[in-house]
């Protein structure tokens, strides 16, 4: 880049949620290096919109004097570093997405309007230097509140209301008595964030395998470092992480923790409150209001909030200290994003903490299969927790029910209700577990073979019998209950299949005096519902759970000692070449509920195959021996990770039209040794919420030459015609 002088009116390089893939020139009078990374309004077309610097530049490829000013700059919030901005060029870059909006999807909503931001401040009291050199005898000898807030200000910093009323009620009076005399002054600092009062925690006695985690990766500090924290349910990676963050704070840096639901943040939060109860914890993901969400993100780019937690968006946080990044779970699904900008959160962690030399720890009981195979050839640290933290825990005992030989009634085995039978008469917890919500997947016709579908789905309508609806859980489309079939007139429809609704009714019927609890979506849609409900199985105010995925993330219920699992053979059959990968994972996770104090666990699973090495593997907490036998069945197939793909996808009213738009993509990709472009095909769901869907599968044996095509496909994709269609590109794509 050449050097701009000082009597050159510089060109301002500006990023606007356009989808087109550049950035725009504007006269920039009055700008420096120093405002690279703010926000600007600029005029569009007839309209203003917001921006974020990206450069400055002496001179433009377009003609200078029909370059349009800046006409506002916002100095209210930090800049984005430079650090921040190469993130978001690699992430526009390697997921061939526009750089515009790809920047602003980094902010929070506020920050893209046209308009100055409201800043919450607090007022705070500080010693001048006359006051730092008072000494106790120059205070009234009856005085001891000033002696006490003179020796808690002698430290030189700012101390807002909030702390010096714990010290002295009436603090307003004497403060202003100082600042009247020069010994102290008034300063507005942001507000801090509002943390309720937490209990606080002491730290346990760190096992053997805890230490020697939190000793290899403390020595790996000041660089970068990817490490895989393999630790089975139970086995205290929370601890671990723990320590890691307050080894990142005493070298005065910042920690990101990544964590994959939002419902996960409150309880994590909590307990690093606990043990942090000084350091300020910023919370960030799509389920906090603007005005808060804005807050968090302030206190993060300022330095003021030394630990961060997060969903997915929290990777783009800015981090001017950032020493540590942390990705809990790291195998979920929900580290995706599957629109707009469609990122892998877990990935662009690992990108950044190269790109900042800091270690990065993934941690997960049941890792990513592509995680697991960057341990096993030496680009990440693989470190083992194989044994459970609390004395005498151990792993739950798994046990297969077959169902060919006893056939369950209502969805429940004789075996399963004797074991919840048991637990209900010993004071302890059940959890049945069952991926479906509602009372039934399908509501059919066994006469003619019809079964409710959506009109604008390729999937069922889920039964809700409680609200007398049909709901399709793709698109939200609800049509009340039919009472005979629309195909042949039968009156006699009966739910295909079992959901949380329908199990929990069951469960009423044969324990009529259990107190049951039934967690999925639909039941925690109130807000703090779902702490609530924690709350209550913690407490023992429950003695069966029903649920979903919900119940089987990071939750430690002491009291729990039996999961039931029902229809989990379904992904035994799942043309998703990676069904079976998540089907271990998930029936580990939810095992891992039981028996996580010192009462022992055991899961019981429904199935008809007893004998599919999956099921063997699980009863020997065997991930290693699993993932190994999937590696090879991959290594086969040429599936990842030992290929490298990306999806393009198109949707249309029509599927005739996707497809006629991926086949001319397809004749215009670029030819390029060892990349194979397969024909276009339908989606495995071909129509969704009223739209005809079409994919074209593009795949390499090694990742850059799929870059480098990607980057001249793409040329050629943004110059053909896509009338009615709508097209994306998906880079590493969880599923096709």
């Amino acid at each position: 880049m050449l050097p701009i002088t000082p009597s050159a009116t510089p060109i301002a390089q500006i990023a606007l949620d356009i989808p087109v893939s550049r950035l725009f020139d504007y006269l920039a009078p009055g700008l420096t290096r120093q405002d690279i990374g703010l926000r600007v309004r600029v005029p569009f077309g007839r309209k203003e919109m917001v921006g974020v610097v990206m450069g400055l530049i002496p001179d433009s490829s377009h003609d200078k004097h029909k370059l349009k000013p800046v006409l506002e700059i916002y100095r209210d919030a930090p800049a984005l570093s430079t650090e921040l901005l190469r993130l978001l060029n690699f992430c526009s870059d390697y997921y061939h997405y526009p750089l515009g909006p790809t920047v602003m999807a980094a902010l929070p909503t506020t920050l893209r309007r046209s308009q100055p931001i409201q800043i919450k401040l607090a007022h705070a009291w500080q010693l001048t230097s006359a006051g730092l050199a008072l000494s106790a005898n120059d205070l009234p000898s009856h005085a001891p509140a000033q002696r006490a807030l003179l020796d808690t200000m002698r430290d030189g910093l700012a101390h807002t209301g909030a702390t010096l009323t714990a010290i002295c009620r009436g603090y307003r009076g004497i403060v202003k008595t100082w600042v009247e005399r020069g010994w102290a002054a008034q300063i507005n600092l942001p507000a801090r964030l509002h943390a309720p009062p937490v209990a606080a925690d002491t730290a346990p006695q760190l096992t053997p395998a805890q230490q020697d985690a939190v000793t290899q990766i403390n020595a790996a500090f000041t660089k970068y470092q990817a490490f895989l924290l393999h630790g089975i349910t139970g086995s205290g990676k929370t601890e671990v992480y723990l320590h890691l963050v307050a080894s990142a704070l005493d070298r005065g840096g910042q920690a990101l923790l990544l964590v994959p639901e939002i419902n996960l943040t409150p309880q994590l939060t909590g307990v690093f409150r606990a043990r942090f109860p000084h350091i300020e914890i910023a919370t960030l993901h799509s389920g906090m209001a603007e005005g808060e969400r804005l807050a968090h993100w302030l206190a993060a780019a300022e330095g003021r909030a030394r630990i961060v937690l997060g969903t997915r968006l929290a990777v783009f946080a800015p981090l001017p200290h950032l020493a540590l990044i942390i990705v809990d779970e790291e195998h979920d699904s929900s580290f995706l994003q599957q629109d707009g900008l469609r990122y892998a959160a877990r990935d662009v962690a690992v990108v950044r903490a190269q790109q900042q030399g800091v270690p990065v720890v993934l941690g997960s009981a049941t890792p990513a299969l592509e995680s697991w195979y960057n341990a096993q050839n030496g680009r990440y640290t693989l470190i083992r927790l194989d044994q459970r933290a609390i004395a005498n825990a151990r792993l739950p005992a798994i046990n297969l029910i077959d169902t060919r030989s006893s056939k369950p009634e209502e969805g429940l085995s004789v075996s399963l209700l004797a074991a919840i039978r048991s637990r209900l008469a010993a004071g302890q917890q059940s959890l049945i577990f069952v991926n479906r919500r509602g009372y039934s997947p399908a509501l059919m016709c066994f006469e003619c073979g019809w079964g409710a579908a959506c009109a604008r789905c390729s999937a069922k309508l889920v039964l809700h019998l409680r609200e007398r609806q049909l709901r399709c859980h793709h698109c939200g489309h609800v049509e009340p209950v039919v009472h005979a079939c629309p195909a042949c007139g039968n009156i006699d429809l009966k739910p295909g299949g079992f959901g949380t609704q329908r199990i929990e009714d069951a469960l009423t019927r044969h324990f009529p005096e259990a107190r049951i609890l039934r967690v999925d979506r639909d039941s925690t849609r109130k807000k703090n519902s779902w702490p609530d409900m924690q709350r209550a199985i913690h407490k023992g105010e429950a003695d069966i759970l029903v649920g979903t995925q919900l119940l089987v993330k990071g939750h430690d219920f002491p009291k729990l000692t039996l999961v039931g699992v029902i229809n989990a053979d379904s992904a035994l059959y799942s043309p998703d070449f990676r069904a079976t990968e998540r089907l271990f994972a998930q029936l580990m996770q939810v095992g891992g509920r039981a028996g996580r104090a010192s009462d022992a666990g055991e899961v019981l699973i429904q199935t008809q195959f007893p004998d599919h090495h999956l099921y063997r593997l699980l009863q020997r907490h065997d991930y290693a021996g699993f993932a190994a036998s999937l590696l090879a069945e991959r290594a086969a197939a040429g599936f990842p990770p030992f290929v490298h793909q990306a999806v393009l996808r198109a949707e249309a009213g029509k599927l005739d039209t996707a497809l006629a738009f991926l086949r001319q993509a397809q004749g215009a990709a670029p030819h390029m040794a060892g990349i194979t472009l397969f024909d276009p095909t339908q989606a495995s769901m071909a129509r969704k919420a009223g739209v005809e869907r079409a994919l074209l599968l593009v795949q390499s044996p090694t990742r850059k030459p799929l870059q480098t095509f990607l980057s001249a496909w793409m040329l050629q994709l943004y110059a053909l015609k896509a009338n009615n269609v709508r097209w994306n590109l998906d880079v590493d794509p969880l599923e096709i």
